[in-house]
């Protein structure tokens, strides 16, 4: 990753120097300015670990500059791409060169696409700085389920994912989101993973305000995979320390009676190369009554593809942020199978993808709002 890093921020500096073309002396100076801000995005990953403080400080230099490199290497390719189509054309249709005046014309038509190009990079990640840091959109969205009894029809679940406390998400952010959380009354909450990116010690006091959580049916949890690089062990104990209940490959009945549904949740799908923990849906669901409705908490979309052969009904994950920054959501639709964000169906299984609640990286979302989801449930069972 970091040599792909140095291509792309090579192949940008390149692209921009043609389009602003200084003089040598600026040339230089812009080149080690450049070079700074690539070696701070790895120091900036690295020191949440050792020097969180260090860490949220260059969150707000390296990330934006992280999503300038990203959006702007996408639009010079697609300049670069459509004059190589040019190219080819012309040499398809053994058209001769343009002449000397055209020539200039090109190249002045070339540096007003790169000026462009760049401008709407920057316009991008200050508008995606915004909405990173705005208002969180409340998206709700009804799920019907046959074995859903009628007696908790309109039943309403709260999923928070994907917070990343830490770097530049701090204290104030999550006390904000489980206030809007509370707000909506809901009668069971979700946390489904990667709450934190960094240690329990550094972030304790970040993190404190889930424990204002408030839902008469309970706050549960799953594991992400940045709880696994965070040392999910210490976290699993935190989070439940401050009242969230971890659902480790295991499931709960939601309600009694006649008036109830199962709840499971799994460890996250990259757990399973660590010691003591992994996915294991057969534990999950071993003994339940096939009667009753089942609602999974899996932090990876990907995940339903096991859920689906284990009988669960509806499957509530994150982990995609929705793409995050276009054009990045290309890429991870690619790594989630097609799962990006919002509802789908699979053999069976019901699937809902949260935008999430914060960010990873840059502090900057683009055509990805942040979002805090309430999941209605309804029952379509017979009266």
């Amino acid at each position: 990753m970091f040599v792909v890093s140095a291509l792309v921020h090579y192949y940008v500096f390149r692209r921009i120097l043609a389009v602003v073309q200084p003089t040598k002396r600026t040339r230089w100076i812009a080149a080690t300015i450049a070079i700074v801000l690539f070696l701070s995005i790895p120091l900036q990953s690295s020191a949440r670990m050792w020097a969180p403080g260090l860490s949220s400080a260059l969150g707000w230099i390296s990330g934006p500059w992280l999503a300038f490199i990203g959006v702007s290497a996408t639009y010079f390719a697609i300049l670069d791409l459509v004059h190589g189509i040019i190219w080819l054309t012309r040499k398809a249709l053994r058209r001769p060169a343009p002449a000397g005046g055209a020539l200039s014309r090109r190249e002045f038509l070339a540096r007003v696409g790169g000026g462009a190009a760049i401008a709407v990079s920057g316009a991008s990640v200050g508008i995606g700085m915004l909405e990173a840091r705005g208002d969180h959109e409340i998206v709700t969205v009804e799920i019907p389920l046959a074995k859903l009894p009628k007696a908790l029809d309109g039943f309403s679940i709260v999923q928070l994912s994907d917070l990343h406390t830490g770097m530049t998400i701090d204290h104030a952010f999550v006390q904000r989101v489980v206030d809007r959380a509370n707000a909506l009354s809901p009668d069971l909450i979700a946390l489904t993973g990667d709450l934190v990116d960094g240690t329990v010690e550094s972030l304790r006091h970040d993190i404190a305000p889930l424990a204002n959580l408030r839902a008469p049916h309970g706050v549960f949890a799953v594991t992400g995979n940045h709880e696994y690089y965070a040392g999910a062990d210490a976290w699993i104990a935190e989070i439940t320390r401050l009242g969230a209940h971890y659902l480790r490959n295991e499931r709960v009945t939601i309600g009694s009676g006649d008036a109830a549904f199962e709840l499971a949740g799994v460890d996250d799908y990259s757990a399973k190369d660590w010691p003591g923990h992994g996915e294991d849906l057969g534990a999950a669901t071993a003994n339940r009554d096939p009667n009753r409705a089942l609602v999974l908490l899996a932090h990876q979309p990907r995940q339903v593809k096991n859920a689906a052969k284990h009988g669960v009904d509806l499957q509530l994950s994150g982990h995609t942020h929705g793409g995050q920054i276009w054009p990045w959501h290309y890429l991870v639709k690619i790594q989630q199978g097609g799962l990006l964000a919002g509802k789908y169906e699979h053999a069976g299984t019901q699937l809902y993808v949260t935008r999430g609640c914060g960010y990873w990286g840059p502090p900057v979302r683009l055509l990805a709002p942040l979002e805090i989801t309430r999941v209605i449930l309804r029952s379509t069972a017979a009266a």
